[in-house]
């Protein structure tokens, strides 16, 4: 027999020598994707990720909210009825933060 022939069978038993055949084989637990998991200080992951998710939407709404009067100032005080390059990179901010927010509010 050639060597490149008995290596597989060498391999096949080595591994199966290592599994005792009276014991049946530990698997990973599978989780349950209802189940709730809880955080090391007992709270649930779930309630937390939220609880983030909407403090970042209060931060994200004031942000929205300054560019949104800083954006109504410019146009104020603007009388070429042409915007300039950075009151029109505040209405791409605005457009940003505004999907951000609704995005975010969307897996409420």
């Amino acid at each position: 027999m050639r060597l490149s022939n008995l290596l597989p069978l060498a391999l096949a038993l080595a591994m199966s020598a290592q599994i005792p055949s009276n014991s049946p084989q530990r698997l990973p637990r599978a989780t349950d994707p209802d189940e709730d998991v809880r955080m090391p200080n007992g709270k649930l992951q779930k309630d937390e990720i939220l609880k983030a998710d909407f403090q970042k939407s209060l931060d994200d709404a004031r942000e929205l909210s300054k560019l949104a009067d800083q954006l109504k100032a410019d146009l104020e005080k603007n009388d070429r009825y042409v915007l300039s390059i950075p009151t029109l990179k505040k209405t791409e901010d605005i457009e940003k933060l505004a999907k951000r927010i609704h995005d975010r509010m969307k897996h409420y």
